[in-house]
């Protein structure tokens, strides 16, 4: 099985609930080079840009900041060719608000959120899994090892629902969906989630974490308890 935890957290309450299970940091922070490789961020270089014959890109996080369009900026080709990991964000701050993402980089139609992840965001990292060999590679050992043990991926988004807008998305997420064979291929018959779907969704996470406590404390009771104290 395979679950996904903040990278934010601490390392030892995550290896409290998940004792059993191999833990992945797969950020671009990430001090193992088969995992790092997994985010958005690594420079894999000749990455298509949809809607957009012939331009490549370094990496997901270069064309899906690279195609937005703000107030005081449109698509940044500079951007596109970030090789660094860093500074690829472009912010409310220096650029004005949002008006939406270019559907490719010479088009003047912009996509509203929801479509420039599914349209923008999600067939370009998928396209990294399913073309980078070395990418693809290390999703078959994690799928084959998922088999066999519970994998933890840590993420520094956590937000594992694509249709979920109000949060920004965990490429775990995306890599479990892959490996689960549940990727989404396109947009049509989907749509953002309710209010209510997503207050249905954090009572079912805290659940989930209120389980995993109840379970941490079982064990701790089941490894403290003195034997032969009957």
């Amino acid at each position: 099985m395979i679950y996904i935890e903040s990278k934010k957290r601490k390392l030892e309450k995550i290896k409290e609930e998940y004792p059993n299970a191999v833990i992945l940091d797969i950020t671009s922070n990430s001090e193992t080079r088969y995992a790092k490789i997994l985010s958005p961020f690594y420079p894999h270089g000749n990455i298509p840009i949809p809607f957009t014959d012939g331009l490549k890109a370094t990496c997901v996080e270069a064309v899906w900041q690279g195609l937005k369009v703000f107030e005081n900026a449109g698509v940044d080709f500079a951007t596109f060719k970030n090789d660094t990991m860093r500074d690829l964000k472009r912010t409310v701050r220096k650029y004005g608000m949002p008006k939406g993402h270019s559907k490719g980089a010479y088009s003047k139609e912009l996509l509203g959120y929801f479509e420039a992840r599914m349209l923008i965001y999600l067939p370009t990292y998928k396209w990294v899994l399913d073309n980078v060999p070395e990418v693809h590679h290390v999703i078959e050992r994690i799928k084959a090892q998922s088999k066999i043990q519970d994998i933890v991926l840590l993420d520094y988004n956590t937000n594992i629902d694509f249709r979920d807008i109000s949060k920004p998305l965990s490429h775990a997420g995306l890599v479990k969906l892959y490996i689960d064979g549940k990727y989404p291929n396109g947009i049509e018959g989907y749509q953002p989630m309710t209010q209510e779907e997503m207050d249905a969704k954090k009572i079912r996470e805290k659940e989930f974490k209120k389980e995993l406590k109840r379970k941490v404390k079982v064990r701790k009771s089941v490894q403290n308890k003195i034997p032969f104290e009957e």
